[in-house]
């Protein structure tokens, strides 16, 4: 066989090679997806999640669109951030972490379940025990007494959070909490968050009605 003939049968056996190795990655089942993997989840169940990514059994591993299943679990209003990746030879993971319900406003026929960026991720016929009322004017993710009060609510230690029954706003700097005994804490702005409470919890200690830690180093009881 002359030097043509063989570089032109290694050409067709090396484009046979990728031909046959291209179509069992993109297309034959035998690479597909036979698992997918989801993890993070607390309130969702797998089911649910593995229903809006929506990933078809068998579809090869290679051709399964990760952004697209990234879009669709992110849909879901319990999720904050999700990630999707590969897993050869044939499981497709999902990572996902879960929105926190932080308080609940109150709407028309119940309480909506809202987390820190004032997301509602879900709406109840009542106030969920453990979880503070959000009173404010305008709720909504671009108000500022909204990120203020729902600051204020994540900064605080469990000590004092558990106390906490309402949380109130008018401005970015006029948070106050009223706590389960009736009492109330003028908190100010979400900064410093740390020290008022420190300063707070041990105001509470002093017999009164209204405690003012707005400035923490200057702190009233009346």
């Amino acid at each position: 066989m002359s030097a043509p003939w063989r570089t032109g049968l290694a050409v067709l056996l090396f484009c046979a090679v990728v031909a046959a190795a291209a179509w069992l990655v993109f297309f034959s089942p035998v690479l597909g997806v036979r698992k997918v993997a989801v993890s993070g989840n607390h309130g969702l169940s797998a089911e649910e999640v593995r229903r809006a990514a929506a990933v078809p059994p068998q579809q090869p591993l290679a051709a399964v669109d990760v952004e697209g299943v990234r879009r669709r679990v992110a849909a879901l209003r319990q999720v904050e951030s999700v990630t999707v990746e590969r897993a050869w030879p044939s499981t497709l993971r999902i990572r996902l972490d879960e929105r926190v319900p932080l308080a609940a406003l109150p709407v028309p026929g119940g309480a909506a379940v809202v987390d820190r960026h004032a997301v509602v991720i879900e709406t109840r016929e009542a106030t969920p025990v453990g979880l503070p009322v959000l009173r404010v004017g305008s709720f909504g993710p671009d108000d500022p007494a909204t990120t203020a009060a729902l600051a204020v609510v994540r900064g605080l230690p469990w000590e004092l959070s558990r106390r906490v029954q309402e949380v109130r706003a008018t401005t970015g700097r006029d948070v106050s909490l009223r706590l389960a005994d009736g009492r109330t804490i003028m908190w100010g702005d979400a900064e410093r968050t740390r020290d008022k409470a420190r300063v707070a919890i041990a105001l509470l200690e002093r017999p009164g009605d209204a405690y003012d830690v707005s400035t923490p180093d200057v702190v009233t009881v009346k």
